[in-house]
């Protein structure tokens, strides 16, 4: 039910420094619970190492603490330190360092996608952009470029490539004159999404051995990720968040 100008105004207001210290409070809190759930993620695998070894061999990575992990017996013989840290430092944590990259990426941009079409249910596939990325994915797997100067290789390049350009059929096609209704947009951009969907499965049914790596790619596999990788995205991330964090005020129309 609609309240009254007065019901409105009459609500307490809660003070600025309150309100921005709740906030800070709960992104602590998050951020320490981010950190706990890492850690028992880094310590899951084909290879059981318990919580306390994983969280020791993490802390002796930090100056000034010495520690010496206990390590873990497999098939009866202990596990050596060099292999234990080569598991959870080399391979196990990178993984997980990209997932929550990619993870907190993704909520900014589906929290923009929602302030900007005022839906709380807008996604990435609204206007075609994840059908794009996904085409141009496939694309570069089926073909032979390589781009050895850079960290990912041809996969994200194309990727992005995709994700531009069917932003930019969407908009072309859901201009009428110098005005863009919001409905005609979205229509869009389900219509490309779907028509670069169905492509994206023809390519993968003639595939052949590549369909593995194509399927593991767009499910969003991460089992070949190193510290290259993170380093690489860290950055691009990072960026992202602060020209949203800048346009937050105006794009946050939900309020």
């Amino acid at each position: 039910m609609a309240r009254t100008v007065s019901e409105v105004f009459s609500e307490p207001v809660i003070p600025f420094a309150i309100r921005w210290q709740s906030r800070v409070y709960s992104l602590l809190g998050l951020a320490g619970l981010l950190v706990v759930v890492a850690v028992f993620a880094t310590a899951l695998g084909s290879v059981h190492i318990p919580f306390t070894t994983t969280f020791q061999v993490l802390l002796s990575q930090l100056p000034f603490v010495h520690i010496t992990p206990a390590s873990p017996e497999i098939f009866g013989a202990p596990l050596s330190l060099e292999i234990l840290e080569t598991i959870i430092l080399d391979i196990r944590l990178p993984r997980i360092l990209l997932a929550g990259l990619v993870g907190a990426a993704l909520a900014v941009a589906g929290a923009t996608y929602q302030g900007l079409f005022r839906n709380p249910l807008a996604d990435p596939y609204l206007l075609g952009v994840a059908s794009g990325a996904g085409l141009g994915a496939t694309i570069a797997m089926l073909t032979p470029f390589t781009l050895a100067w850079m960290a990912f290789g041809a996969v994200p390049l194309f990727a992005f490539i995709g994700a531009i350009g069917a932003v930019t059929v969407v908009y072309l096609l859901a201009r009428v004159g110098k005005t863009l209704p919001a409905t005609t947009l979205i229509l869009a951009g389900v219509a490309l999404s779907a028509f670069l969907a169905s492509i994206t499965s023809y390519l993968m049914t003639i595939s052949g051995e590549e369909l593995r790596g194509i399927v593991f790619w767009l499910l969003g596999g991460l089992y070949l990720t190193k510290w290259s990788e993170v380093w690489t995205v860290l950055p691009c991330v990072l960026a992202g968040l602060v020209v949203i964090w800048i346009h937050a005020r105006p794009l946050n129309v939900m309020q």
